[in-house]
């Protein structure tokens, strides 16, 4: 779970990035479960928006996504979402 501070600190840094990937009308799919779960290796901090046709609000995607790839949800603003996932092997960011 993340603390007050860590949450900041991962909106602060995911302010300038732009989305990776769009929910749209199909809803999520196993392949953007397996697309979002590559990029949070990758990447750690990933940012995802949903169309205005997405077939639920962004909350909900955004828990659905979370559970799928064993992320954590740093914030929901409008249609955007943050995601946040620790790798254990070469940690990027330092939550401190």
């Amino acid at each position: 779970m993340l603390t007050s501070k860590q949450r900041a600190k991962l909106k602060a840094l995911a302010n300038d990035a732009q989305p990776l990937f769009q929910v749209g009308k199909g809803g999520i799919s196993d392949t953007l479960i397996r697309q979002v779960d590559d990029a949070l290796t990758a990447r750690e901090l990933i940012k995802l928006s949903a169309l205005e046709t997405a077939p639920e609000p962004a909350k909900e995607i955004a828990e659905q996504i979370a559970q799928a790839t064993r992320a954590q949800v740093v914030q929901v603003i409008g249609r955007k979402m943050i995601f946040y996932r620790r790798n254990p092997k070469d940690p990027k960011i330092q939550l401190g």
